[in-house]
């Protein structure tokens, strides 16, 4: 009877390896230091045996390899890594009340610490034993959106999932990578982040590239974490963090960026001028994905020369009245995406904007985005966004903005943008403040811009 409960069990539990690859295969730097696939999983195994019983674990961890390593060893011990929106303590909060049975684990001391936090020691234990396979079909974490459009929504995640996803975006950025080599990746954008797990988590535990343990944020920490790479790394980054290396290139003389083998940008539009910059700044192309927390990575351009999308392999379009319907390998069900497509002979698509963005006034239409890149054109605006309010006690919906522009007053900027913009889609209120609050990917959470734009 025992066996055949244990034949039941097996096929009810497909079994999937948490990394791959042989035992020598170098999957990170831990302080400059090469961690191959063998010394990797004793790190998780020992992990695994020390964290608390739960159902779920919030992975707060700053240092990317130790990230890696709580979230495999929270999968070891089948608890479902949550992966809230912003590590801010309210919102951490939030997460933890829809989840009572949580954990925190982080690798740095936290005042105040969260209630259940538990710490990683800064010198990682090792423990020999089974290799590292959980349920395939299993949740691995739950992703939360942004909130940049309104409420952070929930996202489970299985490793099966993540296993077709990253066959795509191995084959996507196939030819960005090293031949008959492991590959150096060096991330600015946080793991917690979708599109950080994807790049920096699941494609050095799945493929050939070894990720810099690090998450740098200004140049010259992003300078040097290049530099801790044994050969050119591929750099992966935003849009926000791209345009601040290249400043920095053309400003400080002090900034010197060691070779890159090429940058991959996501997380929010990358205009095609900053793209052009960037390759000309640091020699090598700029690859830009396009996704989201639901789809996860779903297509790639080089901006610098194409405004077109090019779908990765199994991935099809179905363009709605109010969005696109996407389909893929790795989605369970097709996900609908408010962004609307244009879909194009080739096969290519591009992008016209989100239904939400869309702005219908006096008979007349615009978007945000575009009314957004009007305002980012004036000279002396460094950064800006333009939101639609919600409506007020008449029903009427505003349009608003925020600008930072430290030479120029709000009369200065609307004043400019009257050249540029139909009057009736002029921001009514234009608030000129000292730097957008934008959060670790660089997005800008509604709530926080109303904020802004009513104190």
């Amino acid at each position: 009877m025992s066996a055949v409960i244990g034949t039941e069990r097996e096929q009810a539990c497909r079994l999937q390896a948490l990394v791959t690859g042989a035992p020598s295969r170098v999957v990170a730097f831990d302080a400059g230091r090469p961690v191959t696939r063998a010394l990797f999983e004793r790190h998780v195994r020992a992990v695994a045996a020390a964290l608390p019983s739960a159902g779920y674990a919030v992975n707060l961890c700053e240092d990317r390899y130790r990230f890696i390593v709580a979230l495999c060893a929270a999968a070891l011990r089948g608890q479902v890594t949550l992966l809230p929106p912003s590590r801010a303590p309210a919102v951490v909060d939030t997460v933890r009340a829809d989840h009572p049975d949580s954990i925190c684990i982080g690798d740095i001391p936290l005042d105040p610490a969260p209630p259940g936090f538990w710490r990683l020691p800064d010198e990682l234990a090792e423990l020999d034993g089974a290799p590292l396979e959980i349920d395939a079909d299993a949740t691995l974490l739950i992703g939360f959106t942004s909130g940049s459009t309104g409420q952070p929504k929930p996202n489970l995640k299985t490793l099966a999932s993540f296993v077709t996803s990253t066959m795509q975006n191995l084959a996507a950025m196939d030819d960005l990578f090293a031949r008959d080599d492991v590959t150096p990746l060096v991330a600015t954008v946080p793991p917690q982040h979708m599109y950080g797990m994807e790049t920096s988590v699941m494609l050095p535990l799945l493929g050939d590239v070894a990720v810099h343990g690090g998450r740098p944020f200004f140049p010259q920490d992003v300078a040097r974490a290049v530099a801790d790479c044994p050969r050119p790394p591929v750099l992966v980054t935003t849009p926000v963090h791209l345009r601040a290396l290249v400043q920095a290139h053309g400003d400080d003389p002090s900034f010197a960026m060691p070779p890159i083998a090429a940058i991959v940008s996501a997380t929010a539009p990358l205009p095609q001028d900053l793209a052009q910059a960037a390759e000309a700044a640091f020699g090598c192309e700029v690859r830009e994905m396009f996704g989201s927390t639901e789809t996860c990575i779903l297509a790639r351009r080089r901006t610098a020369h194409d405004d077109a999308w090019t779908t990765l392999p199994g991935v099809t379009l179905a363009p709605q009245p109010d969005g696109t319907l996407v389909d893929a390998p790795h989605l369970a069900t097709p996900v609908a995406l408010a962004d609307l497509v244009e879909l194009l002979p080739d096969g290519r698509f591009r992008l016209r904007g989100r239904n939400a963005d869309l702005l219908e006034i006096a008979g007349k239409r615009a978007s945000l985005g575009d009314l957004t890149r009007k305002l980012l054109s004036v000279p002396g605006v460094l950064d800006g966004v333009v939101v639609q309010l919600d409506a007020d006690a008449h029903g009427v919906c505003r349009i608003a903005a925020l600008a930072v522009a430290p030479t120029l007053k709000s009369d200065d900027i609307l004043r400019a943008l009257r050249q540029q913009m139909d009057p009736v889609f002029l921001p009514r209120r234009l608030r000129c403040i000292a730097s957008l609050p934008r959060n670790e990917t660089g997005k800008l959470p509604r709530a926080t811009v109303l904020a802004l734009l009513h104190s």
